[in-house]
């Protein structure tokens, strides 16, 4: 799927009124939707709970916090690209601990255009996480496959009295005989002797 055809969901945590009218031109709908604006990290926590952002942008400090745990949390809990924006005379301490959960860090002022470029960065680190939960999706479908397929040679060893390696070549045959994934023929194993 090309970038163009994706849409990103957006979480800003914000208590900046001025902050906040500047997100509609940097977050075009067409692109980003749904922008939630929320003004608290409560309120920000309560909606994470409730749906999955692609991106978190923090612009600190917050009426109830600073922002900073909850950026590292997310970062670090969630699937998602965050962004923590901080007061130029905090960025160095906010960098160091921040940066290593993986948290992007922005000083004010931001100028619009730094601001867009940022999104950007945000798109490119989504995408990669992205990426990383297709492989991990991936090694967890083939553990569960090689799950299911050794249960199948087990209870034809303790059934029919097989070796383990003639269990293991019944269901290969099986599987190339009939064009079927081995899982499907360790599935069939499990529901006859299981």
């Amino acid at each position: 799927m090309s970038l163009n055809n994706r849409v990103y969901s957006v979480l800003v945590v914000s208590a900046s009124e001025k902050f906040n009218q500047a997100i509609p031109e940097v977050f075009a709908s067409s692109v980003y939707f749904p922008v939630n604006c929320v003004s608290s990290v409560s309120t920000a926590k309560r909606a994470l709970s409730e749906r999955d952002f692609d991106f978190v942008i923090i612009n600190s400090p917050l009426p109830d916090d600073t922002g900073e745990l909850f950026a590292a949390d997310t970062a670090s809990s969630y699937n998602t690209a965050v962004l923590f924006i901080t007061k130029a005379e905090q960025y160095a301490y906010m960098f160091d601990r921040l940066a290593e959960h993986g948290v992007f860090l922005m000083q004010k002022p931001m100028p619009r255009p730094s601001f867009r470029l940022a999104s950007e960065w945000l798109i490119s680190a989504r995408e990669r996480i992205r990426k990383t939960e297709k492989k991990t999706l991936s090694i967890e479908e083939k553990m569960n496959e090689i799950r299911t397929v050794n249960r199948a040679k087990w209870l034809l060893i303790s059934e029919l009295k097989m070796t383990e390696p003639e269990a293991h070549r019944y269901i290969e045959k099986q599987a190339m005989d009939r064009c079927v994934p081995k899982s499907l023929v360790a599935e069939e194993i499990i529901k006859t002797y299981g």
